[in-house]
């Protein structure tokens, strides 16, 4: 027992030393997100998230020995590549940044990973890029992602249907690599369970008038029109038109449709409509909601896989005694999956006491944190229906 207590109270020392350089360091972390563009609807709440597990690292004072933590957000426009890649790059060389939390749509997330983050060696950790594609891609060990792949959503979307009883579908995805990932995903799905895809077409966002799109759709008809687009861009005009024209009443919509704005544009005029997002109704999503209060949306879609983005990279840097991602990378799947004590939202200092003192933790969060498959989310979604105007929680799958 002696030895034991002499070993610990070494390691303990060794461990105070190796922080010790760290007290008066600012580590900055980049928040890149759609501040502008299809879903800027969305990433406000889903930035306050993040850096609301910075706020709490920072005002613990546990991190590093004391490091504070700085988040700068840059605008990843969500659909314009070459812009996120400047911004992005802008994050890492002007700024400093050490991590990023983001990006959020599929396409800008591969342009960054593939153009910025392999050339500087920055791990991202994204809340919100969903394609199929993103799995496969090279990475370096620096990319993770919170949400799951649209590979499971297109399953869960096909569940929900079958459910409902719907057998035939008109399916339009936005023009990029998240609409057309999760389209194909989808249709393989719902035709391997029986379904019908009756048509599977692309549509730009941006445009005036989707009467032609909504035109094609309605002739090759289906019980439902599924809507793989942006809430903020074409998706809504889609759902628009198919409303004006007496073509479709009822939708069904992923992530990507679902938020505040779905309830502002249409109200009751889309009621027994239905979709999915990227949810739990765990421990740790209620105990989310309580420290955010009214601060902000804490159910808005991707908002609780925010925070647990921020937080994983924060904790991972504990772990590895180092804010260089080079040290930490190796570090994230090790603080989200088990052994270790359950860490849950607001938990975040506790966790790094623990990492601190050489222990082991499993990070849970705000979305039942699990990491599979080399940094892949095994993911969880709420399924949601709309009535009376508004979105309701069906259950949680």
């Amino acid at each position: 027992m002696k030895k034991l207590l002499t070993a610990t109270a070494l390691t303990s020392i060794m461990a105070s030393s190796a922080f010790a350089g760290s007290h008066s360091e600012t580590v900055k972390i980049g928040v890149i997100l759609g501040f502008t563009g299809p879903i800027e609807s969305l990433t406000p709440s889903m930035a306050d998230g993040a850096e609301l597990a910075m706020k709490e690292v920072t005002d613990g004072g546990k991190l590093l020995g004391g490091a504070k933590v700085e988040a700068v957000r840059a605008d990843s426009t969500c659909i314009d590549s070459a812009a996120a890649t400047a911004a992005a790059e802008r994050l890492i060389t002007a700024d400093g940044v050490k991590g990023i939390m983001g990006a959020d749509c599929s396409g800008v997330t591969g342009a960054i990973l593939a153009n910025v983050a392999l050339a500087n060696g920055v791990v991202m950790v994204s809340p919100s890029a969903t394609s199929p594609a993103l799995t496969t891609a090279e990475d370096n060990g620096l990319f993770f992602r919170t949400a799951p792949s649209d590979a499971r959503q297109g399953v869960v979307m096909t569940e929900v249907l079958m459910e409902e009883g719907i057998k035939s579908v008109a399916l339009t995805y936005t023009n990029n690599d998240y609409g057309k990932g999760l389209a194909d995903a989808f249709q393989a799905a719902y035709e391997a369970a029986g379904g019908e895809v009756t048509i599977s077409a692309a549509h730009e966002d941006g445009k005036a008038d989707y009467s032609a799109e909504v035109g094609a759709l309605a002739s090759a008809g289906g019980d439902r029109l599924v809507v793989a687009g942006y809430v903020d861009q074409g998706g809504s005009g889609i759902v628009r038109s198919a409303l004006d024209s007496g073509a479709f009443d009822t939708f069904h919509f992923p992530d990507g449709m679902i938020g505040a704005k779905l309830e502002e544009n249409f109200g009751s005029e889309i009621d027994g409509s239905t979709g999915q997002h990227p949810g739990t109704d765990s421990e740790g999503v209620a105990m989310f909601a309580e420290m955010v209060g009214d601060a902000f949306d804490s159910t808005s879609p991707f908002t609780p896989e925010s925070y647990d983005a921020a937080a994983l990279i924060m904790l991972a840097m504990q772990a590895a005694e180092s804010s260089d991602p080079a040290d930490y990378k190796g570090k994230i799947e090790m603080v989200a999956n088990a052994p270790g004590e359950k860490i849950f939202p607001g938990e975040l200092n506790k966790a790094l006491e623990i990492l601190a003192g050489g222990g082991d933790i499993d990070y849970v969060g705000a979305s039942a944190v699990e990491l599979v498959n080399g940094g892949e989310s095994a993911g969880n979604y709420r399924q949601i229906k709309l009535e009376n105007g508004v979105i309701e929680t069906a259950k949680y799958r």
